[in-house]
């Protein structure tokens, strides 16, 4: 019998003999999600407003970390190991400047406590696998991803998106606007909003091995109108969240990580 070993944050593929001891002091702990043997469904949820501190050390060496891996052109961006578990664990967002690493490959953000990741993960166009395994505070991820064709590989806590196909949990009602969570340009064509701002809609689709609740910002009905739909067992037109909206039943049948 060959015993399981498991895989905290090395990539796919990481030999046994080379695998390493867990590196989480603390995992995130969120409250958002976390009664799923109650009813969810009957509760509103809202997204997370916490804001990052940009003038601390931690996010100093991040910062000074991404740009380490720009330079190196490496393939790897790992910042538990680039800045360590005490630094990491005080960034709840990531920096724009990610969309410069364009050499990266594999995205490890294990056991992170990233409430959001940022529209620049779009412009990340050679990664191919990406690990936000047991980072329990990150419920959804923009609509951007969608760029990086090169994804193929992913590692979720599906249990605690949005929409999950074994809780359903609610979808937060949208609009929901803040600096945090809007982009510059459009999720669809890359264009200016207008005066008005930007249209917000939840989207779930396939993103490499899981489905996951994309945030769409949209410039116009027009770019609205050109949304793929849903995954198979979700939703399948745009919507904006909320109590009132009515998804599949719950199912055990979909793939997906269970975890």
């Amino acid at each position: 019998m060959r015993l399981y070993k498991p895989r905290f944050n090395q990539p796919a593929g990481t030999p046994d003999s080379e695998l390493a001891p867990n590196p989480v002091r603390h995992y995130p702990a969120c409250l958002c999600l976390a009664s799923q043997s109650e009813p969810v469904q009957s509760r509103e949820l809202l997204l997370h407003n916490d804001v990052q501190n940009t003038k601390s050390e931690a996010w100093k060496s991040l910062e000074a970390y991404i740009e380490k891996v720009r330079v190196g052109r490496e393939d790897e961006f790992n910042p538990m190991d680039g800045i360590g578990s005490e630094h990491w664990e005080q960034i709840i967002s990531l920096p724009s400047s990610i969309g410069r690493l364009e050499s990266v490959k594999v995205l490890l953000l294990y056991g992170s406590h990233l409430v959001r990741i940022p529209p620049e993960i779009g412009q990340m166009a050679d990664l191919e696998e990406l690990d936000v395994y047991t980072s329990y505070c990150l419920h959804w991820f923009p609509y951007e991803i969608m760029r990086c064709k090169k994804l193929t590989r992913s590692r979720v806590s599906t249990r605690a998106l949005y929409g999950n196909f074994k809780y359903r949990a609610p979808f937060p009602r949208l609009p929901a606007m803040s600096a945090e969570i809007t982009p510059e340009s459009c999720s669809v064509c890359g264009g200016r909003f207008t005066e008005h701002g930007p249209l917000q809609f939840w989207l779930s689709l396939r993103v490499a091995t899981d489905v996951l609740p994309l945030l769409v910002h949209a410039c116009s009905n027009e770019c609205v109108g050109r949304l793929p739909k849903g995954a198979p067992g979700y939703v399948p037109e745009p919507h904006r969240g909320g109590l009132e909206l009515k998804q599949p039943s719950k199912s055990f049948g979909l793939p997906g990580s269970l975890i």
